[in-house]
C-alpha cells in the first residue's frame, strides 16, 4: 500500500474532521482520480510523434493511455473531426496515490526554479489543475530516449465540495503550493 494512501488514511482523516468539525468520517473529502492529459498538436501531420507520446504516458503513469480525438473540425488549425491529437490517463486507487506520490515528492522538486504551485488553480468545485512544462521530470523518462519535450496537464478531482477543503487536502497530501 502506499505511503500517501496510509497517511490518509490516519493522519489526513484526523486533521480534516477537527478543522472543518465533520460529523461523520464519510464527509471528509478524498482523492477520487487523477487524469494526466496531454495534448499533441503535431500529431496532425505526423503520425508517430502520437505515438511517442502515448510511450511517455504510459512510462509516467504506468497505465495504458488512451489516444483522444478532436470533437470538432478547425480549419485554422488544420484538423478535422476525429482527427487524433493527444492522449490521457485516468489514474484510480492504488496508482492514483501512487503518482500522486511520485509527482508530489519526485517530479516538482525536480523543477527548475521551482517556487511551488499555482495555489489558485481550483475550479470552484474542488478540483485541481496543474501544468507540467516537460516531461523529463519524471525519473522514469531517460533524457537520451526523448525525441521532443512535451508539457501535460494533471488534474486532481476531489469529493470536496469546496475550494477550501480541497486545498486542505492537498496540503495535507504535503502538496507544495506557492505561498
Amino acid at each position: 500500500m502506499s505511503r500517501l494512501k496510509d497517511m490518509y488514511k490516519n493522519e489526513i482523516v484526523d486533521a480534516m474532521i477537527k478543522k472543518f468539525g465533520y460529523k461523520n468520517v464519510m464527509e471528509v473529502p478524498k482523492l477520487d482520480k487523477i487524469v494526466v492529459n496531454m495534448g499533441v498538436g503535431e500529431a496532425k501531420d505526423n503520425a508517430k510523434v502520437l505515438d511517442a507520446a502515448v510511450a511517455d504516458m504510459e512510462l509516467i503513469t504506468g497505465q495504458k493511455a488512451v489516444t483522444t480525438k478532436a470533437k470538432n473540425s478547425v480549419a485554422n488549425f488544420k484538423i478535422r473531426e476525429g482527427m487524433p491529437i493527444g492522449c490521457k490517463v485516468t489514474l484510480r486507487g492504488e496508482k492514483m496515490y501512487e503518482f500522486a506520490d511520485r509527482l508530489i515528492n519526485l517530479a516538482l522538486p525536480r523543477v527548475r526554479d521551482f517556487r511551488g504551485v499555482n495555489p489558485n488553480a481550483f475550479d470552484g468545485r474542488g478540483n485541481y489543475a496543474l501544468g507540467i512544462k516537460e516531461q523529463l521530470i519524471f525519473p522514469e523518462v531517460e533524457y537520451d530516449k526523448v525525441d521532443k519535450v512535451r508539457g501535460m496537464d494533471v488534474i486532481f478531482v476531489t469529493t470536496a465540495k469546496t475550494d477550501e477543503e480541497a486545498r486542505e487536502l492537498l496540503t495535507l497530501f504535503n502538496m507544495p503550493f506557492a505561498k
